[in-house]
């Protein structure tokens, strides 16, 4: 009796070995009549799609990394400050962003504003809030046509020289802080040796379909990218559209200047100082960045001379964002092996976690679900048309970049 039962054990392991075997079988022989070019290219694909779910692990990582840092709450401050607004136009909220400005809970900074001619129509706003605030130490500097084609870097390389204090904030119009703004900031550079920070963003959408598009991708891939960077390597650069720092660092690289044919003069900004010994971070701040609600035109423009820049400015960093495409790379996949569709189920997983952890956990800004997968899509399509041309539209003009991502010729 032991030994029939034993016999049929191993008989019905025999059974099931063989069944595998013959499933093995079949599956190579159907993958034997895929041409091999197709196998590369699924081999190639999967060996990405892991890459990327190990990024999405990565960028969680740096997120508890960045909100692990310490406190600069105990070293208080009072050190005076110069607030920068290089300005042009009447942005959509402007009225409200400057006013953040004025509103501080701080009694030592000034605010200094900068504009290209008398009749810019800002003028009007910036004068009502002065108006509205005469106890803030505040003056509006008309710039004239700049000598170069970077009016920003124009424009605060003269407030630079009317600015009263050595700790200068050079913001965007298109900025909005709340009260304790300026507290916070001059409390981190008085617990360390600063010489620079970058004040991470909460992309604020407009009213238009692809400013809400790309907002999300801002808030989740870009910021990923950021703080992953920040944990692996240090913060070796400098983003964003506002900047806090020391006078005497930026005399030491030859002043902001220095930048002035760079397009991505942030980024050139805090690798130049980091390059010079001078120690960059990235600020516990964020604030609000209100990008606006331009149309599709606008948006794929300003978008398609953002990747022409920074392959040129990052050329390796660049190449390596493929593994930010989770979603686009798993479809991809799943396409050439329909089979395979678990993998693009788990890979969206993934990726709302990772997305969930940056935007809302770090910058505190709404997650759409939905939108997502519309932005991965998009900004797969911008990274790789990112490859191909050198030119640019900017300011009205037309620029070719060189390999430094500096805008060094009119392209006729």
């Amino acid at each position: 009796m032991q030994f029939s039962t034993l016999a049929h054990l191993h008989y019905s392991r025999l059974t099931k070995y063989r069944h595998l075997v013959t499933l093995t079988l079949h599956a190579y022989r159907r993958a034997m009549l895929v041409p091999i070019s197709v196998l590369i290219l699924v081999l190639f694909l999967l060996v990405l799609l892991l890459g990327a779910w190990a990024y999405c692990g990565l960028s969680v990582l740096a997120a508890v990394t960045y909100l692990r840092q310490p406190s600069a709450a105990d070293s208080a401050s009072n050190e005076p400050i110069s607030v920068l607004k290089p300005l042009a136009g009447l942005d959509e909220g402007l009225e409200e962003n400057l006013r953040t400005f004025f509103e501080q809970d701080y009694s030592a900074f000034e605010l200094v504003f900068a504009v290209r001619e008398i009749s810019d129509p800002c003028i009007e706003v910036v004068e009502r809030l002065r108006a509205q605030h005469p106890a803030i130490p505040s003056r509006l500097i008309i710039t004239g046509e700049p000598p170069y084609p970077h009016a920003k870097v124009y424009s605060l390389s003269r407030m630079l020289m009317e600015a009263r204090h050595d700790l200068v904030v050079m913001s965007d119009s298109d900025i909005r802080v709340g009260r304790d703004f300026l507290t916070t900031i001059s409390s981190e550079f008085a617990a360390g040796e600063i010489a620079l920070a970058t004040c991470p963003y909460r992309a604020v959408a407009g009213a238009s379909f692809w400013s809400k598009v790309e907002a999300l991708g801002m808030n989740t891939s870009f910021w990923q990218g950021v703080l992953t960077a920040r944990m692996i390597d240090g913060m070796k650069f400098a983003v964003g559209p506002t900047i806090v720092a020391r006078k005497k660092a930026l005399d030491a690289v030859g002043g902001i200047d220095s930048v002035r044919n760079y397009l991505a003069e942030d980024f050139e900004l805090g690798r130049a100082v980091a390059n010079s010994g001078g120690r960059v971070v990235l600020s516990s701040y964020v604030i609000e960045h209100r990008i606006g609600s331009e149309p599709l035109g606008k948006n794929f423009a300003h978008r398609n001379r953002w990747v022409r820049t920074s392959r040129r400015s990052r050329p390796w960093g660049y190449i390596g964002q493929i593994f930010t495409f989770p979603v686009p790379v798993a479809a991809l996949l799943c396409a050439i092996m329909p089979a395979w569709w678990p993998l693009l189920i788990m890979t969206l997983v993934i990726r709302y976690a990772s997305a969930w952890m940056t935007a809302h956990v770090v910058l505190g800004a709404p997650l759409n679900f939905l939108l997502l997968p519309c932005e991965d899509a998009l900004g797969f399509a911008f990274w790789i048309a990112g490859f191909f041309g050198s030119t640019i539209a900017w300011r009205g003009r037309v620029y070719r970049i060189d390999r430094r991502g500096r805008a060094v010729g009119l392209a006729e």
